[in-house]
């Protein structure tokens, strides 16, 4: 089991943190894009990005497995190079510069630790389990390093929560949560889904928040942390309403489509 992470900074407490960036497709700011991270950073507000491997070991930021969504590519992000991908324009981005799949490296300088940094490593056995788990948290590890501001690390999946205690021991680290409903979570088994809701893996893995979908966030399991001093962030937050109600559990929230105070 790893040693308990370093406590989560309060920057993370107190600062809104704005979803895959200050994304606005219709300002030509796509989500994980570097015009997202420099409006986020610009306005102040934290920032959560998305992980995933390109066929090289970088580590880019882009949320979804496929290309298909966001580019007017195809096929799985894992199959190109960092150098191809960055070469990939974002669909609707308008922003002349980065206006390809970013590496981690390069939001990294963007940030250079002006606002919180929260950094999401996406799941890669597909069912949430050990399998492929490793390459891609390495990656991050590279990365980071030699990075300098607040910083958290996440996954919804345990085993890679644990492989980045390995990587970087240093790094506050939690488990991103749901409530993990077959309707939602298909791909992973009964059994499985039944230890990630009940967040049964908080302490094997030394981490030292969770951050919730905030339907879920009123559920014995976040209650248990919350008693325990644990801080609890939440995801997606798009309206003020919905901030009020989670806030009544959620230390802090990640919102996107609104704007709210800080």
């Amino acid at each position: 089991m790893p040693d308990p992470a370093r406590p989560l900074p309060d920057d993370f407490l107190s600062v809104p943190v704005a979803h895959r960036g200050l994304h606005d497709a219709e300002a030509g700011r796509i989500e994980n894009s570097c015009a997202a991270v420099a409006a986020a950073v610009a306005e102040g507000f934290g920032i959560e990005i998305d992980l995933q491997p390109s066929a090289d070991g970088a580590a880019m930021v882009f949320h979804d497995y496929t290309l298909d969504r966001l580019t007017d590519r195809t096929g799985p992000i894992r199959t190109r190079t960092a150098a191809e991908l960055g070469g990939i324009g974002l669909t609707g981005n308008t922003d002349p510069e980065g206006a390809g799949i970013p590496t981690l490296a390069q939001v990294l300088d963007l940030v250079a630790g002006r606002v919180p940094l929260l950094i999401e490593v996406k799941d890669q056995s597909g069912d949430l389990g050990p399998q492929g788990i490793g390459p891609l948290e390495d990656a991050t590890a590279e990365a980071l390093r030699d990075y300098r501001g607040p910083l958290a690390v996440m996954s919804f999946n345990p085993d890679s929560v644990a492989a980045l205690a390995q990587a970087l021991p240093d790094v506050p680290r939690g488990l991103t949560c749901d409530a993990f409903d077959e309707d939602d979570w298909a791909a992973v088994p009964a059994a499985r889904r039944r230890r990630l809701a009940g967040i049964g893996d908080f302490d094997r893995t030394g981490a030292c928040f969770v951050s919730c979908g905030w339907q879920a966030l009123d559920r014995a399991p976040v209650r248990a942390l919350k008693a325990r001093g644990v801080p609890v962030l939440c995801w997606t937050i798009r309206d003020s309403g919905q901030e009020q109600t989670a806030r009544r559990i959620a230390d802090n929230i990640t919102f996107e489509g609104y704007t709210p105070a800080h």
